[in-house]
This record gives structure tokens, C-alpha cells and sequence, in this order.
């Protein structure tokens, strides 16, 4: 599997251990940045993870910014991405097999090294459900269409 990572300064220092758990499951790693620990804007640097996911560069994509919050709503503003901020395995297990997240969104400032290395691996290795879940991701992918077409805020 081929996993894209990109993070800003806040999750620089969690993003390497990451990078390290990814390979040991055996995942091919793409590092979309940054490298530096001067301040970016996570916006730029989820554009990278996300468009390398979209145009099927990788299989899944892991974000990480100082609290998961920031990449959260940029991974999510994009259709057919399912970006699950994770807290801890439960979350993780919870993410994949109801919600099939295809990016992984971590706080790099909130989450322990242990804690994080636990999200990853049950991240990868819990399957999607399926069933009754997928016709809720069906619905939640016409959502967004749906409010658009409407506009009935009246």
C-alpha cells in the first residue's frame, strides 16, 4: 500500500515516526513535506496529500498539523476524501471500519509517540465494514450536492 504524508511545523516532529510505523507494515511512503521547522500553512502542504490522493498517487494519505484540527477541515471540504481526526485506536478502528477514512489526520501536538504509533497501525490494519455503512458514505458523498442544488434556507 501506498501511503502519502504531509504535515506543517506543528506535526513535523510527530510525522517522522509516522513515516518510520508506515514502513514497518510494509507501506510505501510518499513525504509531500514539509522537511523544516519554520512556520507553513497547513493548507498547502494538505493540497499536496490530498491531490496526490485524488489523482490516485497513493492509496490513503496521513495529515498531521499541531492539533489535527486545521488538516481536518481542509480534508474534508474534498470530495471522496473521508478524513478522520484520531484520538486514539478506538477512534482509529472506529474510522475505518464505519467511515472506510481513507486520510488519517493526527495532532502532532496533542498525541504521545506510543499512542500515535497505536492510531497508525490499527489504521492500517482494520478493514471497511461495509453494508449498512457504505450506504451512509453514499449519502454523505450527495450531501454536499444536495444543501448546493436546494438552497431552501428559508
Amino acid at each position: 500500500m501506498k501511503i502519502g504524508i504531509a504535515c506543517d511545523h506543528g506535526g513535523l516532529d510527530l510525522k517522522g515516526l509516522v513515516k518510520e510505523t508506515l514502513a514497518g507494515h510494509g507501506c510505501e511512503v510518499l513525504d509531500l513535506g514539509t522537511d523544516a521547522p519554520e512556520s507553513v500553512d497547513y493548507p498547502d502542504y494538505a493540497q499536496k496529500a490530498l491531490s496526490a490522493l485524488a489523482c490516485g498517487e497513493c492509496d490513503r494519505i496521513v495529515l498531521i498539523c499541531g492539533t489535527g484540527i486545521g488538516m481536518s477541515i481542509c480534508a474534508n471540504r474534498v470530495p471522496g476524501v473521508r478524513g478522520t481526526l484520531c484520538h486514539d485506536a478506538y477512534t482509529a478502528r472506529m474510522s475505518r471500519l464505519h467511515n472506510d477514512s481513507n486520510c488519517l489526520i493526527l495532532g502532532g501536538r496533542v498525541l504521545g509517540p506510543a499512542v500515535a504509533q497505536d492510531i497508525v497501525h490499527v489504521w492500517l490494519t482494520t478493514p471497511f465494514e461495509g453494508g449498512r455503512h457504505q450506504s451512509r458514505l453514499d449519502k454523505i458523498e450527495k450531501l454536499a450536492g444536495n444543501i448546493l442544488r436546494d438552497r431552501s434556507c428559508t
